[in-house]
């Protein structure tokens, strides 16, 4: 039999049977996951799971399907509890739509892409070196975790909007930030009425932080206020969709998510033609009780005496964090270094301070050159597609000045709308150097 006879039937066979082995792998998960885990958890989990088995078998029909309903489990934080590693739902979901986007999805990145994927491998080689120095495996794992988090959520993102599927990709992470707004408001209103008016921790459909949900709300807000033509989404719907999780926002009293999409916005509002669609700059008034809420609540706790309420407890931890690092100024105490006992047990609430501890000095540097070296790329985008982008990136960063910036979804969702919008964009322009071809040919 000739060789390339021979290879072209095995690549036949694999076609196939990879799609059946990612099947038997779902089911054995979910089964596992059914007998182990406790039932308030392992419902939702087990959805999502059955959800990544499905789009298995549909993935013969639709090359992407595994990375499309991988999309709304990004928004499930519950530990999936898998042989004891701390790996969220929303993990699994990253990664099953990572390794659908490298072995099916369009591999040719554009330049953009591509430059972001270096800038982030210069964060990585950085954070090396602290793996190598201060061995021990929360750090070795949360070293992937982090690259996966961020150029796996770019190439994930990528290969469904090159693929096709962007409009249909937001459709759905709209939706599940709306199932999010709906267990909030209502959870907050059944709150309010008996008489309790602090912050909306939601409990449906599955327990969360106030400050997570406000996040990934703030995530979905943003999409449904740029609304990029190429969305194709009623101006309607989206005005509708935006105001209704700005509520739901508002009730979670999430100050960060607040400041983060207060920023984009106004990016969005006063950039020209921002997404192909012209924003009315009427809004940066309604902006106006947002600021002012925000700085009220901060006041508020500055100047109460309660030395544990989060404004206090925060300038403490900054404080103990500060004399930590000193202990290792150069390459920091690892990832995750929270996680390995003793009395630095917390998780620094603040993107740059956290990564000074754990990476050190060398590990900021890299840090730094990354995120403002993807902002110059988003910005230097078409607006048509960049602004989007761009303003989510944006978003992550002013969240993470006031909270915890490692955290799965919090990170990896705003990657997966950059990488969206510059999938869309490599796609659209494939299309119209194919238009233009066909026109020559008539000619």
């Amino acid at each position: 039999m000739r060789t390339d006879v021979w290879f072209a039937r095995l690549a036949e066979w694999w076609a196939g049977a990879w799609r059946w082995m990612l099947m038997a792998a779902g089911a054995v998960v979910a089964v596992y996951i059914l007998l182990t885990r406790v039932p308030d958890q392992s419902f939702v989990t087990s959805i999502a799971l059955a959800g990544l088995v499905i789009a298995a078998a549909l993935t013969a029909r639709t090359s992407l399907a595994i990375a499309l309903m991988a999309v709304p489990a990004l928004f499930i934080p519950l530990r999936a509890g898998l042989g004891g590693a701390d790996l969220s739902v929303s993990d699994l979901a990253l990664a099953a739509a990572f390794g659908t986007a490298i072995l099916l999805g369009n591999r040719n990145y554009s330049r953009p892409l591509r430059a972001m994927l270096w800038l982030d491998l210069v964060y990585q080689f950085a954070t090396l070196l602290t793996v190598i120095v201060v061995p021990y495996t929360a750090n070795t794992v949360e070293w992937f975790h982090a690259w996966l988090l961020v150029s796996g959520a770019l190439i994930a993102g990528w290969a469904l909007g090159r693929g096709g599927y962007a409009r249909l990709a937001f459709l759905l992470m709209i939706w599940a930030g709306c199932v999010i707004a709906v267990g909030t408001v209502i959870g907050g209103l059944v709150q309010y009425v008996h008489g309790d008016f602090g912050p909306v921790y939601p409990s449906w459909p599955f327990g969360m932080q106030k400050n997570f949900a406000g996040t990934v709300m703030a995530f979905v807000a943003l999409i449904a206020y740029a609304n990029p033509a190429w969305m194709a989404l009623s101006i309607g719907w989206a005005r509708f969709t935006f105001w209704f999780l700005c509520i739901g926002i508002v009730m979670t009293q999430s100050r960060q998510a607040l400041a983060g999409l207060i920023v984009a916005i106004v990016i969005i509002a006063l950039r020209k033609s921002a997404g192909g669609v012209r924003h009315s700059r009427f809004i940066l008034l309604l902006l106006i009780p947002g600021v002012w809420m925000i700085v009220s609540m901060v006041l508020d706790q500055i100047s109460s005496d309660n030395v544990f309420n989060s404004v206090h407890q925060r300038f403490e931890w900054l404080r103990a964090m500060y004399g930590y690092w000193k202990e290792a100024p150069v390459f920091g105490h690892g990832l995750r270094f929270w996680t390995q006992g003793g009395w630095a047990d917390f998780q620094p609430p603040q993107a740059e301070i956290e990564v000074l501890v754990s990476v050190g000095a060398v590990g900021l540097l890299a840090f730094l050159v990354m995120w403002v070296g993807m902002l110059i790329v988003l910005w230097r985008v078409d607006p048509v597609y960049g602004t989007l982008a761009f303003a989510a990136i944006l978003s992550r960063l002013v969240q993470a000045q006031f909270d915890l910036f490692w955290v799965a979804a919090a990170v990896s969702i705003p990657f997966v709308i950059a990488g969206i919008c510059l999938g869309a964009q490599a796609l659209q322009r494939t299309r119209d150097e194919e238009l233009l071809k066909a026109e020559a040919a008539l000619v």
